[in-house]
C-alpha cells in the first residue's frame, strides 16, 4: 500500500460488520484492512470507468 494512492474496494458486508474494508492492491489481490486506514472519495464518472 502507498500513501495517497487510489485503491479500488470490493463490497463485503461481513467485513464491514467488523469495521474492515476489502481493498485490491497492486498485485490484483484483495485483502482486508481497517476502515480507518482509508478515506472514501467520489470520482468523476470518466475516472471511475477506468477502474471498471
Amino acid at each position: 500500500m502507498e500513501v495517497r494512492k487510489i485503491y479500488q474496494i470490493i463490497s463485503d458486508n461481513r467485513a464491514g460488520e467488523h469495521q474492515l474494508i476489502r481493498v485490491i492492491d497492486e498485485s490484483g489481490e484483495d485483502y482486508l484492512y481497517p476502515v480507518a486506514y482509508f478515506v472514501p472519495i467520489a470520482l468523476p464518472q470518466a475516472v471511475a470507468a477506468v477502474f471498471a
